[in-house]
């Protein structure tokens, strides 16, 4: 059966039926001319179940109100109260639109089935694009929209969402999402989805620490982490962005989502066309971890960046707990030799190696090498580093400058600022207006010539600082508050344009640790550095909530020495069977790592090695929470199915070993496995059922332990 189906109804309306492996997706062209959804579930058996079914009699006459507010894409102007997807002003002060359907297309090619619904104003010259792109395999749609000025007046965009969801009616939800803050992001939120609407948004330029363009949506209070009806979704921006929820009086549930409207306009001029953001949704019956995997499999797939999906992530080190600002290149050398000694792949120098930084109060945007740290440039050290068998990566952080900067002193006009208003310095530097073409060409420029003439194979991208003070002056007329989308925008470009240019360079999204984190960026970026605190009890909580959307194919954290956030310390083990689940980086200091702390770590990278394609690549389980035990653990399988790792971590024991079975997850029932230090062998169903006997005992202990299918 086709993905993608067009049935006329009984009724003489036209359906829509999308299909994926375990979901069906319906809407309907019906009578009162609106293009309405009429089911989100699990796939139906017949194209006739998906039908629109009539609408119950409500005595109090609410009827047309509530289903007023089903529509796919409602555009402001009419009889419903519901947040709206477009929201438009016509040349003439019109601000009611009301779209037709005009007709339907269908194209295919390997991995997706793409509709698209046009619709056009019944009266103004604005048509819309409607775009539905279904991934059968990963049970999952990907809805964009496209706005069309096809007149000769300009026409002002006041808001512009992607999409509306629409759920089915349950007695409740619960919303799970994702907050936090500089060094506790992606913390999980788990709650009843009240009546009324809760917002999902930014409005400080990224996507921020405190939420995250993220949401499932479990039904009835059922939904755990290995069952249960689980809708879910993920917005692809990496600006301001708002997620709606609204459950209104009728138990109707919607999400809408796009690009936040606060302070936002758009002036489409005659023959422009304005394309939203990707949002992706889905659904499962199987909870919360299998949400999770279809979201991870279709970002390896189809997101992360093509030229290096397949490619293992190297072993990477980073110099920053060396030295900070003082970067030489004598005290670089030294600990080159240490990381490759204990079998680092990619030696990373971080802040400091430019213009006159010699602390975070100047030199950022003068992005020159300092001669009095490298009097012969970057070539002496880049080479060593290649001798060594390693290859060399750099940091920078092209969006901002210092006040103290010649930067900032030839181009005071490049940053976002009010006439007449004072600039707030946030981390002693502003924000460069990414959203001017200038900016945007002098950082490609400065960052093409640095690719261009060093053997630099790695770039960390950092972004320190949120928007204030948003003013531009110099923008065309009427277009001064399109900036929040035009600098994402911009960042994008610029991206695509090094990665064309330099397709063996892999990029790092950072943002204070992971403050920009979502499917927008991710088309860019190899992976993320997930946070700054690199605690590693901590971290048990925030690589929990970063998988609940993000591959850890993407998830990047380091092995480092104490840490300041909480002051504890950790064996080696706990410390490196973390950052191991993911991409692997160190970053302590180790020229004061003894022999035998030097001996431990290349035990722990050559075992890190052989297991890299199951922890990167792997289907991902998290079979215990440390939100919910004091003993947390979780699964990675081999694409292969071969080999399965599990990662056990114990914060504490009390009265004695915390000894308990960790039931595995998604292993072949009929297989045998040999399981690390074991005699016998266990099939997939007896670890499955039975579990496998873990028995830990003090502090901050952890294990792991490797099966392979025989």
């Amino acid at each position: 059966m086709p993905s993608v189906q067009t049935i006329e109804t009984s009724q003489n309306e036209l359906l829509w039926v999308l299909e994926t492996r375990n979901m069906g997706y319906a809407f309907a062209w019906n009578k009162q001319q609106r293009l309405e959804n009429v089911y989100w579930g699990a796939k139906l058996p017949y194209p006739t179940d998906y039908a629109p079914r009539p609408i119950a009699f409500d005595p109090l006459g609410n009827w047309n109100i509530a289903r007023s507010t089903y529509e796919e894409f409602p555009a402001w102007g009419d009889y419903k109260f519901n947040e709206p997807c477009l929201k438009v002003r016509f040349s003439d002060g019109v601000r009611a639109c009301l779209l037709d359907y005009k007709n339907a297309t269908v194209t295919e090619n390997m991995a997706s089935t793409t509709l698209t619904i046009h619709l056009q104003d019944q009266h103004y010259p604005l048509k819309v694009r409607l775009i539905y792109e279904v991934f059968a395999d990963h049970d999952i749609i990907v809805r964009r929209a496209e706005v069309e000025n096809t007149g000769s007046e300009p026409i002002e965009l006041e808001q512009i969402l992607t999409a509306a969801l629409h759920l089915p009616r349950h007695e409740s939800y619960q919303l799970t999402s994702l907050s936090g803050k500089w060094g506790g992001e992606f913390q999980v939120q788990r709650f009843d989805l009240p009546r009324g609407k809760q917002l999902i948004e930014r409005r400080r330029g990224s996507t921020g620490f405190d939420s995250n363009p993220f949401f499932m949506l479990g039904a009835d209070g059922k939904s755990t982490e290995t069952s249960g009806d689980v809708w879910f979704g993920a917005l692809a921006f990496s600006g301001n962005y708002k997620i709606v929820l609204e459950r209104d009086a009728f138990e109707h549930v919607s999400v809408s989502g796009g690009i936040n409207d606060f302070d936002f306009r758009w002036l489409l001029e005659a023959g422009e066309t304005f394309t939203t953001p990707a949002f992706v949704a889905g659904y499962t019956p199987q909870g919360y971890g299998a949400a999770s995997r279809l979201l991870h499999a279709y970002e390896n797939q189809h997101i992360v960046p093509r030229e290096t999906a397949s490619q293992p992530r190297p072993i990477v080190y980073n110099s920053w707990y060396v030295t900070e600002f003082d970067v030489r290149f004598e005290n670089q050398i030294k600990a080159v030799e240490l990381a490759a000694k204990i079998g680092v792949e990619l030696f990373v120098m971080d802040d400091g190696w430019f213009g006159q930084r010699n602390n975070d109060r100047a030199g950022l945007g003068d992005w020159y090498v300092n001669k009095e740290k490298f009097p012969q440039g970057l070539t002496p050290l880049i080479s060593r580093v290649n001798e060594l068998g390693m290859d060399f990566g750099i940091w920078v952080e092209p969006e901002m400058v210092n006040p103290d900067s010649d930067l900032y002193r030839t181009h005071p006009n490049w940053v976002y600022h009010f006439a007449n208003r004072p600039l707030s310095v946030g981390r002693n530097q502003l924000v460069l207006n990414v959203a001017r073409p200038d900016v945007q060409q002098f950082i490609l420029g400065f960052m093409t010539d640095l690719l261009a003439n060093n053997n630099i194979k790695f770039i960390k991208w950092d972004m320190n600082r949120h928007f204030s003070e948003p003013g531009w002056a110099e923008a065309p007329a009427g277009r001064d508050r399109e900036f929040w989308v035009r600098h994402t925008q911009g960042v994008y470009e610029i991206w695509q344009q090094l990665r064309q240019k330099f397709p063996h360079v892999l990029f790092e999204s950072c943002a204070s640790g992971g403050g920009r984190v979502d499917l927008g960026i991710m088309q860019y970026a190899d992976q993320f550095w997930m946070s700054d605190n690199t605690d590693p009890y901590d971290d048990l909580f925030i690589q929990e909530g970063f998988t609940l959307a993000h591959t850890p194919l993407t998830r990047m954290m380091w092995v480092t020495d104490a840490n300041g956030i909480n002051g504890r310390s950790y064996s080696f083990e706990y410390r490196f069977h973390l950052a191991m689940m993911g991409v692997l980086g160190i970053g302590a200091d180790l020229t004061k790592w003894s022999p035998a702390d030097l001996d431990k770590a290349t035990a722990f990278i050559a075992l890190y090695k052989e297991i890299r394609e199951t922890m990167q690549f792997g289907a991902f389980y998290r079979l215990r929470s440390p939100r919910e035990s004091a003993l947390s653990a979780f699964q990675f399988i081999h694409p292969s199915g071969n080999e399965a790792v599990v990662t056990v971590f114990l914060s504490q024991s009390q009265f004695g070993y915390f000894a308990t079975p960790i039931r595995l997850e998604g292993l072949d029932p009929d297989a045998r496995y040999q399981v690390d230090g074991w005699d016998e062998t266990w099939s997939g169903q007896a670890l499955m059922q039975r579990g496998l006997p873990i028995a830990l005992k003090g502090s901050f202990v952890s294990q792991l332990i490797r099966l392979v299918r025989m």
